[in-house]
């Protein structure tokens, strides 16, 4: 049988907002998660190094991704990107206006998972 998901998980803050639709807090599933993310102009999140595949489709702005070798993909208005597991990279949204964007992790994203660095 289908199941609704009649409204998303919110963790707002001051420069993101992020939706998550199905994952380990919304849904209790630890092998998926698709959220719908919301960063403001000038955001940035310290670099990771996470366990888990991300897939990010970009619906409005640009996303910025640093890589380790500081190589810096832009992904704008519909463009995706793919970071596979065990890739060190930093998200940031530096343009005016943000990012507004999904994210599909696999398996699900969990703080412990995505091995942030101190800020």
């Amino acid at each position: 049988m289908p199941r609704l998901i009649s409204a998303p998980t919110r963790f707002p803050d001051e420069t993101m907002t992020i939706s998550e639709f199905f994952g380990r807090i919304s849904t209790g599933s630890t092998q998926i998660s698709i959220a719908r993310l919301t960063s403001a102009a000038g955001w940035s999140e310290p670099a990771q190094c996470p366990e888990f595949d991300e897939f990010t489709l970009v619906l409005k702005g640009a996303l910025y991704l640093t890589s380790e070798d500081g190589n810096v993909t832009i992904v704008r208005e519909n463009q995706a990107v793919l970071v596979p597991a065990g890739e060190r990279v930093q998200y940031s949204s530096p343009e005016t206006g943000g990012a507004d964007y999904v994210a599909v992790c696999l398996p699900a994203f969990a703080p412990e998972l995505s091995h942030r660095e101190p800020a």
